[in-house]
């Protein structure tokens, strides 16, 4: 009778003990494996689930889609065209123009019924129930319509001549239209919001009423603080927008003849040339939209600005106020 080792007699090893000596890293592995494991498992009814709420809420992931691309495109076309100042094409602008107002039209005549239009001049729509999905589609459309109609009045200044309006004074007209629209597309959603916090159902009793009635207010009293923070914004663009902007001294004949009589950036002749502190001469509408963007020389980097304005190049922002 052979007597068994003591290596035989020794019990097998459990090959969770080899986790519960990794310690927690182990353990935080595993965790992640069996979540990777029942996404795998859950992906075909996630699928399904997706489809069915894509097919649910078609129409309006289509509008929503739409009035995405849109803002993208209107939005770089108009920077665009601010940019080229002198040699803008008036016809791209007034098909800017046309071209969101027809789909401003186009969405409220489809949508008719619910009268979304209402949400502009901060009125309820006539919908009698909003859940909470329909309620961030409203607000996103509305929020959407609002960049359009500051976009639109952006294209309005573009095809104002330069007498009326001097190319380098038309940035500080972009950056005060934009500051505009941001304060009121953040105060375009609180009608809607409130309207949703307080509405109950009968069912629910005076206690989802009273809970309502604090959430709403908790959200106004959000919404005055965010607007609050913003005004020192606002004031700010106030002063630059009443502010004379000089970007240099008027350049000499002599010191354009010495610089080649051509600016740097349009390449061609120099319109009401400026001389920077560095000495280096571009046109005055060239040098404005130049520092629309950078506080630098187009040439040299000298620092010409203390800081760069937003919004001077027509751009709006692409910021979508759901709250």
């Amino acid at each position: 009778m052979k007597l068994r080792t003591h290596h035989d007699s020794e019990p097998e090893s459990d090959p969770g003990d080899a986790d519960l000596e990794a310690g927690e890293p182990s353990m935080s592995f595993s965790e992640l494996r069996y979540l990777f494991r029942w996404l795998q498992k859950s992906l075909p009814f996630i699928v399904i689930l997706c489809a069915k709420l894509i097919t649910q809420h078609a129409l309006g992931l289509a509008v929503g889609a739409g009035l995405f691309t849109t803002f993208l495109y209107a939005n770089k076309s108009i920077q665009k065209e601010v940019f080229m100042q002198g040699r803008r094409s008036k016809l791209h602008c007034l098909w800017l123009l046309l071209f969101m107002m027809s789909s401003t039209l186009l969405l409220y005549y489809t949508f008719h019924t619910e009268a979304l239009y209402y949400s502009l001049i901060l009125v309820n729509p006539t919908v009698e129930f909003l859940g909470f999905w329909e309620m961030l589609w409203t607000v996103g459309v509305t929020n959407f319509i609002l960049k359009f109609i500051f976009m639109g009045v952006k294209c309005l200044i573009l095809l104002l001549p330069v007498p009326l309006v001097a190319s380098k004074s038309k940035g500080r007209w972009y950056m005060l239209l934009e500051e505009i629209g941001q304060v009121y597309q953040t105060i375009a959603p609180m009608p809607l919001w409130f309207r949703y916090l307080v509405t109950y159902q009968e069912a629910d009793g005076s206690p989802a009423l009273t809970l309502g009635i604090l959430l709403a207010l908790v959200y106004l009293i959000l919404k005055l603080l965010g607007l609050y923070g913003h005004w020192g914004s606002f004031q700010k663009t106030i002063r630059i927008f009443l502010s004379s902007q000089n970007n240099g001294l008027a350049a000499t004949k002599s010191q354009c003849f010495e610089a080649g009589d051509i600016c740097p950036i349009c390449k061609a002749a120099f319109r009401e040339p400026q001389a920077l502190p560095c000495q280096h001469i571009f046109c005055d509408e060239c040098i404005a939209l130049w520092l629309n963007r950078e506080r630098t020389c187009p040439l040299c980097r000298t620092v010409i600005a203390d800081k760069v304005h937003k919004w001077q190049d027509g751009a709006t922002s692409p910021h979508l106020q759901v709250y």
